[in-house]
């Protein structure tokens, strides 16, 4: 199962140290990646005006989330789109590559790549490469530097890609945290989801986190003009076919008679009843 997922947002708001988005929107489907891009794409048109708008987005740059995709759903702003790579995947990858521990080339590769400094990457990982000799640590430095190379240009700070960036504003990668909404009810709790309950539950998640779900829940709940038309059209015509009511005549009351032969079948039920 895989669930893509994305949160549209204003800003930020800050009470006291906690910090929170401004606005947010989630968006979560089970469904095809281009139906996601779809959905993204019809709720910003219909939340936002985007024509002045800078609009700075954020991904692992993962398949299905290219900056092309971002482009797209975000082309009624006349500016170009700016996406970035999430800086949290960037540290996980290097983490993942040198390992856990502090040393000096992992230093230098971060450094690198936060300066964006390619020649110096590429310098330090070529000299880290040079003493390996086990295929998976060589296979584990080709993934990074594919991972890096492919996405150097997403690698950057939004704050100084924007001229007049607003007060306090921050850093993205609000996702992974939010993350959790949907792993906490959905993943490894030993579950079975077929397709359209996972779907459902997904889409019951982000009513809850928008909160819209008590008005799509009411809203199926009410009947619509249409509906109560019809229900009192079919009334009218049971009433067109409805059967007159026959008058009840009660219950009649009688007796039989048991005065009769003993040899006959009364005369013996007579008998046995002691009459």
């Amino acid at each position: 199962m895989e669930v893509h997922h994305a949160i549209l947002y204003e800003g930020w708001e800050t009470n006291g140290k906690r910090v929170s988005l401004h606005h947010p929107v989630v968006i979560m489907t089970t469904k095809s990646i281009q139906t996601f891009w779809d959905e993204v794409q019809a709720v910003a048109a219909n939340t936002y005006s985007l024509e002045k708008a800078r609009v700075i987005t954020n991904s692992d740059g993962g398949a299905g989330y290219t900056a092309e995709r971002f482009q797209t759903a975000f082309s009624q702003s006349e500016y170009p789109v700016l996406n970035q790579l999430d800086t949290y995947h960037v540290a996980q990858a290097i983490v993942r590559t040198f390992g856990g521990g502090k040393s000096e080339i992992k230093e230098q590769i971060r450094k690198a790549v936060k300066t964006r400094d390619c020649d110096r990457f590429t310098l330090y990982l070529d000299t880290y490469e040079s003493t390996l000799t086990d295929e998976k640590s060589l296979k584990k430095i080709k993934e990074f530097r594919s991972y890096i190379l492919k996405n150097w240009e997403r690698i950057f700070d939004w704050r100084d890609k924007v001229e007049n960036v607003p007060e306090g504003a921050r850093g993205l990668g609000a996702m992974e945290s939010n993350q959790r909404h949907i792993s906490f009810r959905m993943k490894k709790r030993g579950m079975h989801w077929s397709k359209k309950g996972e779907e459902a539950m997904v889409k019951i998640k982000q009513g809850i986190l928008n909160q819209t779900l008590r008005e799509a829940y009411l809203k199926h709940r009410t009947r619509s003009g249409k509906k109560q038309r019809e229900l009192k059209q079919a009334i009218r015509l049971s009433e067109l076919f409805k059967q007159p009511v026959r008058p009840s005549i009660g219950v009649k009351r009688g007796s039989v008679a048991l005065y009769t032969s003993h040899s006959s079948a009364m005369g013996h039920l007579s008998k046995i009843l002691g009459y």
